[in-house]
C-alpha cells in the first residue's frame, strides 16, 4: 500500500476532524454547563488600568456573532497608555454557534491586516510557563492599530484557529463541553513620524503590559 505524502496526511487529518466534529454536533446528551461569572461583573480597575465601557454592539453584529456573553471596554493606564479589549464567550458550540476569527470582521469594518505573526510571552498565571498569541498590525486609511488575540477554553490559551477547533472536539468528547472564548486586545499605533521610538513596538509593549494584568482576571469569567 503506498505511503501518503504530507498533503495526503493533512487531508486525512482534516477529514477525520470534520467527521469527529459532525459526530460531536449530533450528540444528544445534555452538555455540561460550567459555572462562570458574567462579564457585567468584570472589574473596572485592574492593576493601574481604569476601564470605560464601550457602546453596546449593534444588534446586527450580535446576531452574527451569536456569543452568549461579551465584554467591550477601553482601559486607560499610566503615561497615556490605551488598550481596548473585546472578549466573546460561547457557552456551547454544538449547534453551529462558533467563535469567529477577528480577521473575518476586519475587512467589513474597513480595516486591512498589513503585518501578521505571533508573539510568545511569559504566562501571567504561571511564572514557569509561556503563552503564544497572535499579533497583527491593521490599517484603515492613515490609522494603524496593533492587535493581539487568542482563543481560550478550559484555561488553555491557543493562537491557532485550527488547533482551537481540534481542542473543541477533544473537549466535547472527553468532558462533554464545547464552551470557549476569544480575547482581543487593541492598542493604537502613533502616527507621529518624528517619534524617536518604533511606534509599532511601542504599541506592542502597551498591549502586552495590559495582557499581563488582564489574563489573571479571566479565570472567573472563562471557566477552566
Amino acid at each position: 500500500m503506498p505511503r501518503l505524502g504530507m498533503a495526503g496526511r493533512v487531508m486525512v487529518l482534516i477529514v477525520a476532524l470534520l467527521a469527529a466534529k459532525a459526530a460531536v454536533m449530533r450528540a444528544d446528551r445534555r452538555e455540561e454547563q460550567p459555572k462562570r461569572t458574567p462579564f457585567a461583573a468584570f472589574p473596572i480597575d485592574i492593576g493601574t488600568w481604569h476601564g470605560v465601557p464601550d457602546p453596546p454592539m449593534p444588534q446586527a453584529v450580535l446576531e452574527t456573532l451569536k456569543a452568549d456573553d461579551y465584554l467591550t471596554r477601553t482601559y486607560y493606564g499610566l503615561d497615556r497608555d490605551v488598550a481596548g479589549v473585546y472578549i466573546g464567550y460561547w457557552q456551547t458550540q454544538r449547534q453551529g454557534d462558533a467563535i469567529h476569527s477577528p480577521l473575518n470582521c476586519l475587512p467589513g469594518a474597513g480595516w486591512e491586516p498589513i503585518a501578521q505573526g505571533s508573539l510568545t510571552l511569559p504566562d501571567p498565571r504561571a511564572a514557569d510557563k509561556t503563552i503564544t498569541i497572535n499579533r497583527y498590525v491593521i490599517q484603515k486609511g492613515l490609522d494603524r492599530e496593533l492587535v493581539l488575540y487568542w482563543y481560550q477554553s478550559r484555561g488553555r490559551v491557543v493562537a491557532s484557529e485550527y488547533w482551537s477547533k481540534a481542542y473543541l472536539i477533544a473537549d466535547a468528547v472527553r468532558f462533554n463541553r464545547t464552551d470557549g472564548a476569544i480575547v482581543r486586545v487593541i492598542a493604537p499605533i502613533a502616527s507621529d513620524p518624528s517619534a524617536d521610538v518604533d511606534a509599532t513596538e511601542q504599541a506592542t509593549a502597551v498591549a502586552t503590559r495590559f495582557v499581563a494584568v488582564l489574563m489573571p482576571h479571566l479565570g472567573t469569567f472563562l471557566p477552566n
